[in-house]
């Protein structure tokens, strides 16, 4: 049946919603493909569940080409599960929590490794019963602190999520790979660029773990990639150390008075002016070492200080700060912090004081000390002498200082070494679209999924897990494909093949256009026929272009003679043509 207009649930707007930052959401709101319930939480109208349904389409279509099956679980799940693999706890604030009339904790899943987990447990007990791979496509829950950009960000989303059970390792790499490859040609029918990326596995777990971002100036991601072929997020970059340097005949360490030196900049001021020059010329801020104090919210309730020694020239990445001390949520040091640890004197914090306590050594003062991967044995370097208004020189890694450790919390550079020597990395944004993991043994081990295997023994079943982003991929593609009149979908996955639009007052122009609708929808295609009677043709032109599909007939003036315009709403091409012109351009 040909959708008409004058019947069709939709209503466009002519404003943006005042709440939109980013162009999907203002024209997915406008062209009356969702409303906004509450903060990052939307309804889905017609018109946009025909799209979602199209993309949804094409992801069952490969994920059945991959060999995966469907399933389909509640949203609501009961806490006991997830409190035995420990992200009850984990996940902290961005889990939704609540409780029946009786007490009983529940969640609305933000992913459903565990129940997938269950059911397999459940239902499978023999080496002979795997490879298995099942998925689902299922709205999923996270509280986030500051949901934006419309769809790009919500509480609220659809996702696809796929999961393989495999006993061998060699195994799970076959389902893996088969995910990873589905996932390709996906994104190739939905015509998006995509970079696959290294990327953290985070409350996830597991090992091997891959990205796919598709590279936007409205991407939350930040990656890296070098033309060799290295790619990761910058939570998963690894920093090339230099080689470590000898100590021996080094210059001793010194301090130095520095009053009102508190920040790296102005310390560098201070030691040009009043040190001897280095042999490079002039101090940096790559000479000095910055000491950043951190404060770790543990989910035991408890709050712990670590400090953190990177080059001065570089800044603490907020996002690779929160991959290396997870779970625990990572906060600022207050001033209240400051007053508990005296010993950590502000703006001239360092990790050598002239008593030769260490920083890191329980008795100095009981904080963990970390070091940035630069920070090798035999590196010298100007920092902070633990004493109000002074600083040290020739501070030498490894003979004046140690540390707990080394992480990976410092800032990464366009110019920087990619870990895998195929040069140096630049930078980009990105937007998640989809994330394969090689999740290991972690969920079934704690939930006891185990088959027996060829000999008879109980094997510990390895599994992967895969996720698209169905809503947020549909976001991706309105953000690529608008202009400044509305949206503009590639055929692939435009809610109608064909919008047919009646114009004028005269009557055959309406009775050709009803005709035409009926025989394009007879010939294959689906067909939004504008019949909205007394609606001038300025706003049904509007409209046209505000909704996006992206082949348009105008029927009007042309109709007695058997005419209509055939309007491509990418090219912008309008041609005049006859009707069994336009059907045949249009079937073709």
């Amino acid at each position: 049946m040909v959708t008409r207009l004058s019947h069709f649930f939709l209503r466009t707007l002519r404003d943006d919603p005042a709440e939109a930052e980013v162009a999907s959401h203002k024209v997915l709101v406008r062209a009356g493909y969702i409303r906004r319930q509450a903060p990052g939480v939307f309804a889905w109208l017609p018109i946009g569940l025909r799209v979602k349904n199209k993309i949804e389409t094409i992801i069952r279509e490969e994920m059945a080409n991959a060999g995966a099956y469907e399933v389909h679980f509640p949203a609501l799940l009961p806490r006991e599960p997830y409190e035995v693999t420990g992200r009850w706890e984990e996940y902290g604030d961005a889990l939704f929590r609540l409780q029946d009339r009786k007490g009983a904790d529940y969640l609305l899943a933000p992913t459903h490794e565990e129940v997938f987990t269950l059911l397999v447990k459940d239902l499978y007990s023999s080496y002979k019963d795997l490879p298995l791979t099942i998925y689902q496509i299922q709205d999923k829950y996270r509280d986030e602190a500051r949901p934006r950009a419309g769809l790009l960000r919500g509480r609220e989303f659809t996702m696809k999520d796929a999961y393989s059970f495999d006993y061998t390792d060699a195994g799970l790499d076959a389902s893996y790979q088969a995910q990873r490859d589905a996932y390709e040609r996906i994104f190739q029918r939905l015509g998006l660029e995509y970079v696959i990326v290294k990327a953290d596995a985070g409350a996830m777990g597991g090992s091997r773990s891959e990205e796919f971002l598709h590279p936007t100036v409205v991407g939350e991601d930040t990656f890296v990639r070098s033309e060799g072929g290295y790619a990761a997020n910058v939570e998963a970059f690894t920093t090339v150390a230099p080689d470590p340097i000898p100590i021996e005949g080094q210059p001793e360490a010194q301090i130095f008075d520095s009053p009102n030196t508190p920040t790296i900049a102005t310390l560098v001021d201070h030691v040009n002016a009043v040190l001897e020059a280095p042999a490079a010329g002039e101090w940096t801020a790559a000479h000095t070492l910055k000491n950043v104090v951190l404060a770790l919210a543990h989910l035991d309730g408890t709050r712990e200080l670590v400090v953190v020694g990177i080059p001065g020239d570089r800044e603490v990445d907020d996002k690779r700060v929160e991959v290396v001390f997870a779970p625990a949520e990572v906060e600022p040091a207050t001033e209240e912090d400051f007053l508990a640890y005296p010993s950590l004197v502000k703006g001239y914090i360092g990790p050598w004081s002239p008593t030769g306590a260490v920083l890191g050594e329980e008795s100095a003062t009981g904080i963990r000390y970390f070091l940035d991967p630069r920070v090798v044995d035999g590196t010298s370097w100007i920092t902070g002498a633990n004493v109000d208004q002074k600083h040290v020189h020739s501070l030498v890694a490894g003979r004046d200082f140690f540390g707990d450790g080394f992480v990976e919390v410092a800032s990464v550079r366009e110019g920087d070494a990619a870990p895998d020597g195929s040069g140096t990395v630049t930078l980009a944004r990105g937007m998640e679209i989809g994330h394969v993991f090689q999740l290991g043994r972690k969920y079934a081990e704690s939930l006891g999924l185990k088959v027996l295997d060829e000999s008879g023994k109980l094997t510990t079943v390895t599994m992967g897990s895969y996720g698209i982003g169905v809503t947020r991929i549909l976001a991706n593609i309105a953000e690529l494909n608008h202009d400044d009149k509305g949206l503009i979908w590639p055929a692939a996955v435009a809610p109608f093949d064909v919008q047919v639009v009646a114009t004028g007052r005269d009557v055959a122009a309406f009775e050709l256009a009803e005709k035409l609708s009926s025989e394009l929808k007879a010939s294959g295609l689906d067909v939004l026929f504008d019949d909205r009677p007394k609606v001038s043709p300025g706003v049904k032109f509007a409209d046209a272009e505000l909704v996006g599909v992206p082949k348009i007939v105008i029927v009007g003036r042309g109709a007695p003679e058997g005419n209509v315009e055939l309007w491509d709403r990418r090219s912008g091409d309008r041609d005049v043509v006859t009707v069994a012109e336009a059907v045949a351009r249009l079937r073709s």
